[in-house]
């Protein structure tokens, strides 16, 4: 790998860090350029999720302050997280690419909408009870694929009682790095990571994921929401036509 290369990857990670910190679409900037170098699909796709590891430190160390009080939603959410990953990564190493790719989009695009209307108090109670299950789905789909499952997540969580878009994104970067750790290690164990690339990526990763969180902190919240969801439907829409065409 050339040192272009690596810088392309150092930049992208940046990029992919703060991304995902702030808006869980790290995969927007990370995947496309372990693509840009010349890795297959599905190659790119698990020395990514070992990557984002990486991310993951930086995000939950950036988001300490929103994570003040939250152990026992911690506690509660961490086990389906971290079960979900390692049932995605399994389908990822098991089956061939197909199908569930199809799914994709559409999860991501009703994120998208669910963050553009933020839960009223008497929507949270029923939803709220079936999160730890959704958590689960999640980490299945971040596993396997993990394109904007962050995305998901933090739609997911705002819709916890009592839950703000801070607080629902710190929560996000500790159960999506969960799930991804999880996945991770079953791929640098058993799938194709080409680890030359892992250095200058993950380093990237690291710094965004650090700067991310204190970034989300001075954004107006209305503004906050408003880019994560228009960027999840962008992100959609390239999904689909990835996907279906």
């Amino acid at each position: 790998m050339t040192a272009a290369q690596l810088l392309l990857l150092f930049v992208a990670g940046i990029a992919a860090g703060l991304s995902g910190a702030v808006a869980g679409l790290a995969s927007l900037f990370s995947y496309p350029a372990l693509l840009a170098v010349g890795l297959p699909a599905t190659t790119a796709n698990v020395t990514n999720t070992v990557s984002l590891l990486f991310q993951g430190v930086g995000a939950v160390a950036g988001s300490r302050p929103e994570l003040v009080g939250a152990g026992p939603q911690v506690r509660r959410l961490v086990g389906p997280a971290l079960l979900g990953g390692a049932c995605g990564a399994g389908l990822l190493l098991l089956t061939p690419e197909g199908g569930f790719e199809r799914i994709v989009p559409f999860l991501v695009g009703a994120a998208a909408v669910l963050l553009l209307r933020p839960p009223r108090p008497t929507d949270t109670a029923g939803p709220g009870r079936l999160v730890p299950l959704g958590v689960f789905g999640v980490g299945v789909y971040g596993g396997y694929f993990g394109a904007a499952a962050g995305v998901v997540m933090l739609a997911l969580l705002a819709s916890l009682p009592g839950s703000t878009l801070l607080r629902a994104n710190g929560l996000k970067n500790v159960l999506t790095w969960a799930a991804n750790a999880v996945a991770a290690l079953g791929f640098a164990l058993f799938g194709d990571v080409v680890w030359v690339a892992v250095p200058a990526l993950a380093l990237g990763l690291l710094i965004g994921g650090l700067l991310g969180p204190a970034v989300a902190r001075r954004l107006p919240t209305r503004v906050l929401r408003l880019g994560i969801a228009l960027a999840g439907l962008g992100l959609a829409v390239h999904l689909f036509v990835d996907a279906w065409f």
